[in-house]
């Protein structure tokens, strides 16, 4: 018997030598099959009550390089899980085209690293999420479908939605706690009582994830009203509030269903901010007492979010909740999080560590040492080329047609036309998404900005030129709109243009997507004579010694987005409050490195700089 113990102990460790090679942890190959249930008013584990108490964060908006330290972080508040929006269109990268293993996309890493941390695991994967993320999470391919429904039984939505989660499931489906995993829950969709009321449809959502191979239970998130969480939840589901605050909330959910557990899905220690606002800085006194209810009273809860992250590239989205607003994100999701964009603790951090340790008893571990900072000396910039010298062949239209028509997600679209008939008087464009240049013969006329509905600008009358001459319109994308009833929300100019009243055809339509390998490309080609006085790249060297994170200072800088080594790191804005863009150590080198700006306005070449903070 000792013999065959001791044999089979040499076995256990080859495999577990095996699966590691394969890219699969020893915790994660030692870990035995849990049952997670749904009581009447509590959580399961094993049949004994488990208090969630989760911080979210989203690997999509973290470099694959500090997930494990944001984890770490949120184990040393005192959490015990990890909640995670999953985003749909950060995986199908293309039509039918998934991506599960690149840069920060491999999910199922993730999830080991939170199982070797010891944390729990619940996913939100959508299809929609919100989140403050470019189309709530949803691949913009779908608008190029011109009648689309969306989060609704429209047979083509669903074809691409169980597309997804046929792809997802192969990924996430071993991790759940039944196998061995941390994953004790999965949401059905996100907050569908502020949108919808098709029932059917999330038991749809449902039902393709249970024929998927997903076992463990299911959840729902609402507001807590009365006609949310009817049109919102489901049965057999347990009740996320967004958010719980109170005993009346708690009895709002029961209400609906008193045979389930009811949990906070989103507490908020912070919020988020839009380009033009200032900085989001939510009371912390309010904060603590919502969390004082929830660990009194021992409910479940989530804190939405711990840490927020950064909107890299085009991933942020917008807010409107009316035909003619429009309320874009900026780039930073510090959320004003506990845990911030760079990684640190927020002063509300302590105060939530030891709040959470005096009610459940138990001592955080140590906080994890911090990520370094450094600061990068004024980098001299040169102005380059503009993208007037290297427009692709155009498409030709009667009329204009939006970025996804040519399956462009945002970046910029150029329309130009020749007038014929009225040269001159108001131009009116519908609709301008988002926002937009207007040149008539190569002389800059004014900006139309989509916010508020004033999209008309006088087009003067040209003392000499062309017979017919040269209208341009440049518009820049700023991220689908992600919550709410205007979602369908295509970008460039959506219907079309007008000079007093007079529809204006025949136009030539330039896709210029701005990924970085046309900037790349753009801002290396030799000069040449500048079209336009708009629209210029600007690029600068520097050296150092070693890497370490920091913040680029775009303040002498106007409307644009920034590239560091070929990374598009996001949008830049002088309305701020940001002014500041986050760059990941992981994203810079030891050596040379290059920073590119492209700018709608600036025409002059201004020195750029690290900070090691954002303010």
């Amino acid at each position: 018997m000792i013999g065959r113990s001791a044999s089979f102990a040499r076995t256990i460790a080859f495999f577990a030598l095996v699966f590691a090679a394969m890219g699969f942890s020893a915790p994660m190959f030692a870990q035995k099959a849990r049952t997670f249930s749904l009581g009447e008013k509590e959580f399961l584990l094993d049949g004994k009550p488990l208090q969630i108490i989760s911080g979210e964060m989203h690997p999509a908006r973290i470099p694959r390089e500090y997930w494990r330290h944001r984890i770490q972080m949120a184990k040393a508040m005192g959490c015990n899980t990890i909640a995670a929006y999953l985003f749909w269109n950060h995986f199908e990268t293309r039509r039918g085209v998934f991506d599960f293993s690149t840069e920060n996309r491999n999910i199922a890493e993730f999830v080991r690293i939170c199982q070797e941390e010891g944390m729990w695991v619940l996913l939100r994967p959508g299809p929609y999420v919100c989140a403050e993320w470019d189309f709530g999470g949803l691949p913009t391919y779908l608008l190029s479908i011109p009648d689309i429904k969306i989060r609704c039984l429209d047979p083509r939505y669903m074809a691409a939605v169980s597309g997804y989660i046929k792809n997802l499931a192969k990924e996430i489906a071993p991790l759940q706690c039944t196998k061995g995993g941390p994953v004790l829950m999965i949401q059905i969709e996100n907050e569908y009582g502020s949108f919808g009321n098709d029932r059917a449809y999330m038991e749809e959502l449902r039902s393709l994830r249970k024929k998927h191979g997903i076992t463990v239970p299911f959840f729902t998130a609402d507001g807590p009203t009365p006609y949310m969480l009817e049109a919102g939840s489901l049965p057999g589901a347990a009740i996320g509030l967004d958010s719980g605050s109170n005993e009346k909330d708690f009895q709002q959910a029961a209400k609906q269903n008193d045979k389930v557990p009811v949990f906070s899905s989103e507490t908020y220690p912070g919020w988020l901010t839009h380009w033009g606002e200032k900085w989001a800085r939510p009371d912390t006194n309010e904060l603590k007492k919502e969390v004082v209810y929830l660990l009194e009273n021992k409910k479940s809860f989530n804190f939405y979010v711990i840490h927020g992250g950064t909107n890299f590239g085009f991933t942020a989205g917008a807010n409107a909740f009316s035909p003619t607003q429009y309320q874009p994100d900026i780039t930073s999701y510090d959320y004003d999080a506990p845990i911030t964009e760079q990684g640190g603790p927020a002063p509300k951090y302590y105060m939530l560590r030891n709040l959470i340790a005096s009610y459940t008893g138990a001592t955080p571990p140590p906080i994890p040492a911090p990520i370094p900072t450094m600061d990068i000396p004024p980098i001299a910039m040169q102005r380059t080329n503009s993208v007037w010298n290297f427009l692709p062949k155009p498409h030709r239209s009667a009329q204009p047609q939006p970025m996804e028509a040519y399956n462009q997600n945002q970046g910029l679209m150029l329309y130009r036309t020749r007038l014929v008939g009225h040269k001159s008087g108001k131009l009116s464009i519908w609709e301008p998404h988002d926002y937009a240049l207007v040149f008539l013969n190569n002389q800059f006329i004014d900006t139309v900005y989509r916010d508020g509905g004033k999209w008309t600008v006088d087009l003067p009358k040209l003392a000499d030129g062309p017979k017919d001459p040269v209208l341009d319109i440049l518009v820049e994308g700023m991220g689908h709109i992600n919550f709410a009833q205007f979602m369908i929300d295509r970008k460039g100019i959506t219907d079309r243009v007008t000079l007093n009243g007079m529809t204006l055809m025949n136009w030539e339509i330039f896709p210029l997507p701005m990924d970085p390998g046309y900037a790349q490309k753009t801002a290396a080609a030799p000069l040449q004579p500048a079209v336009q006085n708009q629209g210029y790249f600007f690029r600068g060297e520097f050296d150092l010694g070693k890497t370490a994170d920091t913040y680029f200072d775009l303040s002498n800088y106007s409307k644009g987005m920034v590239y560091v080594n070929g990374h598009n790191l996001g949008r830049y804005w002088k309305i701020g409050p940001q002014q500041r863009l986050y760059c990941p150590a992981s994203w810079l080198k030891a050596g040379k490195n290059e920073i590119l700006v492209f700018d709608l306005h600036q025409t002059e070449a201004k020195p750029i700089e690290g900070k090691q903070t954002m303010e």
